[in-house]
């Protein structure tokens, strides 16, 4: 919404008093103009007159337009426009007679009030009461797109919440089986301080999706805590097989990001090199500040992608997508994002973002 003056509140927020601001200030500038160009034409004091009875009258015939065009502005278009012309005709013969009455009273007093009087004073008045009208349906209409810019971009904003929470919610039902069929079976092998162990993290890393909000954003430090919380529970899992190792740079530690964006890559990564292999495979994620960007990495030794694969770990797709996905939300085009094959074999994912801290917050892209 367009802002006049120095004020940050929007001219038209209130639009009954910008009305009337531009009414008057409009109805001002008329009367300032026709005294300048009265005086300029050499008359006299007794000229302010009939330009104030002028300008007296214009101000209360369009302050009757208003009111009549605001009753035809949500009609047919038809009713719409044939009314107004018709109102905006008789409200400028209204005042070209006011006119031509008042000139005729002052200027030429005791003579008979002449018809050409009134059609003189036509042109003039018709075309500012025309230009009155103009610019009250240009300003009305122009409020009416922006209102509607306001609800597609509110509505925008929306879809794209309901959107990012719809990725921040999808996590792998995978998981969630796997390690409730390890709590199931540690329970019944009756090895109840390993399955409460697991059950306990579980909990943590549910309530931990369940608290943040899908658009919040934690520190890099937050984000290795529950990546940790993660690991422990497929740990349990697959023991000796899944070997992890975190190098994370302390300065990028402050630096937020999208939660939960590293826990897809880390599963990704269980699923397609620890689970193929008997001897498992190592997961290295690592975090450093470049310049003003932080860069993440998320690397494993397994087979790779061009390796065959048992069905049971054929790629959806899903994971890298929704993180492509999450990124382009949260930055638009100000992020990288690179998923490779290792130089040494293996696959790695390379995300580079802004390094933003909460004293620095980012405005939504």
């Amino acid at each position: 919404m367009p802002t006049f003056g120095l004020t940050a509140a929007p001219f038209f927020e209130d639009k009954n008093r910008a009305f009337w601001n531009l009414q008057t200030a409009g109805w001002a500038g008329y009367f300032l103009l026709r005294t300048l160009s009265g005086f300029a034409n050499g008359l006299t004091l007794a000229f302010l007159v009939p330009v104030a009875v002028s300008t007296a009258t214009g101000y209360s015939l369009t302050l009757m337009l208003g009111a009549l065009y605001r009753g035809l502005m949500d009609r047919a278009p038809v009713v719409t426009w044939t009314g107004s012309i018709a109102g905006m005709t008789i409200a400028a013969g209204l005042y070209s007679l006011i006119d031509a009455w008042i000139f005729n009273t002052i200027q030429r007093p005791g003579e008979a009030f002449q018809i050409r009087l009134f059609l003189g004073t036509m042109f003039l008045d018709f075309v500012v009461i025309a230009a009155w009208s103009a610019l009250y349906f240009a300003i009305n209409y122009f409020l009416v797109v922006e209102e509607q810019a306001d609800r597609l971009k509110a509505l925008e904003s929306q879809a794209s919440t309901a959107q990012l929470a719809m990725l921040r919610y999808q996590l792998n039902p995978h998981f969630l089986f796997n390690t409730l069929n390890s709590i199931s079976t540690l329970v019944l092998l009756k090895q109840t301080d390993r399955a409460n162990a697991m059950l306990s993290r579980l909990s943590s890393f549910l309530r931990y999706t369940l608290v943040n909000e899908p658009l919040g954003q934690v520190t890099v430090e937050q984000e290795i805590e529950t990546l940790k919380l993660y690991l422990d529970i497929e740990k349990m899992r697959f023991e000796s097989r899944l070997r992890t190792a975190f190098e994370i740079d302390p300065v990028v530690l402050r630096a937020r990001l999208p939660s939960l964006l590293l826990q897809p890559l880390v599963e990704n990564a269980i699923k397609y090199a620890v689970t193929p292999q008997e001897e498992g495979a190592d997961i290295t994620v690592s975090a450093r500040l470049v310049v003003d960007r932080v860069r993440i990495l998320v690397a494993d030794t397994g087979p790779g992608p061009g390796a065959a694969r048992p069905a049971c770990t054929m790629s959806t797709g899903v994971g890298l997508a929704n993180i492509r996905d999450r990124l382009a939300q949260a930055y638009g085009q100000d992020h990288d994002f690179d998923a490779r094959a290792g130089a040494e074999g293996g696959f790695e994912v390379l995300i580079e973002i802004p390094f933003q801290t909460e004293d620095q917050p980012r405005e939504a892209a």
